[in-house]
């Protein structure tokens, strides 16, 4: 069987789940479960934690794992990013008080604080900035204000919770962050359910983020209302019974659907719908 690892908890936990579940993988129906055997896909689901996940991957003890593209770096383990999967975004940041520092440049003789000290590390050496890296669990604005360190580097979404802090974000983003497929670096590219595992899950956003649009349009309009919507490879046409009118069906990006409606409209189609894709391989 596949062994694959799940994260057990935090904001990946759900998506991920959520995501295996569309590519048609059983999945844990409560939190205690620690292992799943979905017998008809083959596969063995683990539910570790999210900052293990790289380290029992790249051991070679499960074959792929689901974890974020920041902790699979901080943990040095010897696996590798094969496929970003659109959620659990995130972006990492220093910050400190005003007047501090104006970036990085600035860092040499200082100590920061940080939950991910093995990214912090590498970023200081790349830039060959001289400085002392703190490693703390959870909340780290408060480490500036009881002197522990006079920057940290943490994940920064709005910004509120520092401003709070009174610290202010500095320099440019550290690492810009997702859910990935991880998988021991090295190994067989070619492995025949994880290719089959890849794309279901390709499958998955594809269909999340295309609808399959059909409409109907006179014949003289049909090269420009297929301008508006190409398809992949290109759009299915069909003759109507209304001599003169035919029937379109191609899939479009979900995020212009309406736009593209209200293209459709001014040129004179009807009957404009749009449809949710559940599955498709391509």
């Amino acid at each position: 069987m596949l062994r694959i690892a799940v994260p057990n908890k935090g904001s990946l936990s759900g998506p991920a789940s959520a995501m295996l579940h569309e590519a048609g993988y059983r999945q844990r129906k409560e939190s205690k479960e620690l292992v799943v055997i979905d017998p008809g896909n083959e596969v063995e689901f683990f539910y570790l934690r999210p900052k293990d996940i790289a380290i029992y991957v790249a051991s070679g003890k499960l074959d792929i794992g689901i974890t974020g593209r920041d902790l699979l770096l901080d943990s040095g383990a010897n696996a590798e990013e094969i496929l970003p999967l659109n959620f659990g975004r995130s972006t990492f940041r220093y910050a400190t008080r005003p007047g501090t520092a104006k970036g990085p440049e600035d860092f040499g003789g200082m100590t920061i604080a940080t939950s991910y000290e093995g990214i912090v590390a590498k970023h200081l050496a790349d830039q060959g900035i001289d400085a002392s890296v703190v490693h703390l669990d959870g909340a780290v604005e408060t480490a500036i204000q009881l002197g522990v360190a006079q920057v940290i580097a943490d994940v920064v979404e709005t910004g509120t919770s520092l401003r709070n802090a009174g610290l202010e974000v500095i320099g440019d983003p550290i690492l810009t962050s997702e859910a990935v497929v991880v998988r021991r670096r090295g190994a067989t590219e070619d492995h025949p359910q994880v290719q089959q595992f890849l794309r279901r899950l390709q499958g998955v956003l594809v269909a999340r983020s295309y609808v399959m649009m059909d409409y109907d349009c006179r014949a003289e309009h049909l090269e420009q209302a297929v301008a508006l919507t190409p398809g992949l490879e290109s759009p299915t046409v069909s003759p109507l019974h209304n001599e003169g009118w035919v029937a379109v069906r191609a899939m479009v990006p979900a995020k212009d659907a309406q736009r593209i409606m209200d293209d459709l409209y001014e040129l004179g189609a009807r009957a404009i719908l749009t449809t949710a894709i559940h599955a498709c391989r391509l």
